[in-house]
């Protein structure tokens, strides 16, 4: 059976039929998602059955994988570089809700592009659904290459050139919850990345923001953070967004470089909600902060 794709959002999402994940892919059927990736930014499979090391496999036919957070609370999965987006604790039962992994979880639900806090950012994130809660926990994808084709000219002129500054503390401390050691704050120093890019697959000027992103460089802290949070606003309009309802075994694709995404609110006191992430580097962006990067 062909790889077929149907448009779920005009150009931006396309639910994909007609491959099994699971299996290793031909070169054909890679070129043929790598287009519809640059394409669509966000790609959604159905049905798809994979154990761990098979998401892993899939993740690394796309590049290198670059591995979550380490987090105090141990590691649930036996791969260090797939990040567990569950609210399950190691013993796989429902973490408390004072529970430190839980707090910084919370994040999730603001709008943001994995990595983006990192020297290498994040390229192409894939999560796949174990267990999803009977309401709630959807995802939702802003695309921010249409946000940024319908600024007007004036905007595109002054954000042109603009370097925002990204911290993973910055989105936690956005909700209060502060509560990070001086070794985790030293582990993932502030780094920088141009707030305007071109995609490299498919050319397109795309913002690239969230709430990862604190201020711009060389701008007055306030008029920085107003022009992020305007730029948010207007990229997280319902126009530019597409909303994705979880079944198991759905695997999603998306494009960390020209969108953002959050999750959202579902009673996790209740029900369980076990997801499983990899997260290729994009590795363009390591010339954004190559003393970083050098320094490892």
């Amino acid at each position: 059976m062909a790889i077929s794709i149907r448009p779920l959002h005009d150009d931006f999402v396309g639910d994909v039929s007609g491959v099994d994940i699971s299996r290793p892919l031909d070169a054909e059927s890679v070129r043929i998602l790598d287009d519809a990736i640059n394409r669509y930014a966000v790609l959604v499979f159905h049905g798809q059955s994979l154990d761990d090391d098979q998401l892993l496999a899939f993740g690394r036919t796309f590049g290198s994988i670059a591995p979550p957070r380490n987090h105090r609370a141990g590691h649930r999965l036996q791969h260090a570089e797939i990040a567990d987006i569950s609210n399950l604790n190691v013993k796989n039962e429902l973490r408390a809700r004072d529970d430190h992994r839980r707090l910084d979880s919370l994040g999730n639900q603001l709008w943001h592009s994995d990595a983006s806090f990192r020297p290498i950012s994040g390229a192409l994130s894939m999560l796949h659904a174990h267990v999803v809660p009977p309401t709630g926990g959807d995802t939702l994808f802003a695309d921010l290459r249409a946000a940024y084709d319908e600024l007007d000219d004036d905007t595109k002129v002054l954000i042109d050139g603009l370097v925002a500054e990204h911290s993973i503390f910055n989105s936690r401390g956005q909700l209060g919850h502060t509560d990070y050691t001086d070794a985790e704050r030293a582990a993932l120093p502030a780094v920088r990345h141009p707030l305007v890019r071109v995609h490299p697959g498919s050319r397109r000027k795309t913002l690239y923001m969230g709430s990862h992103a604190s201020h711009i460089i060389g701008w007055p802290m306030p008029e920085g953070r107003l022009l992020l949070r305007e730029l948010t606003e207007h990229a997280t309009q319902q126009r530019f967004v597409h909303t994705h309802k979880w079944q198991a075994g759905d695997l999603v694709i998306w494009d960390n470089r020209c969108t953002l995404h959050r999750g959202a609110r579902y009673d996790d006191a209740k029900y369980r909600r076990d997801l499983r992430r990899v997260t290729t580097q994009d590795l363009d962006s390591a010339s954004d902060n190559p003393e970083l990067v050098a320094a490892g």
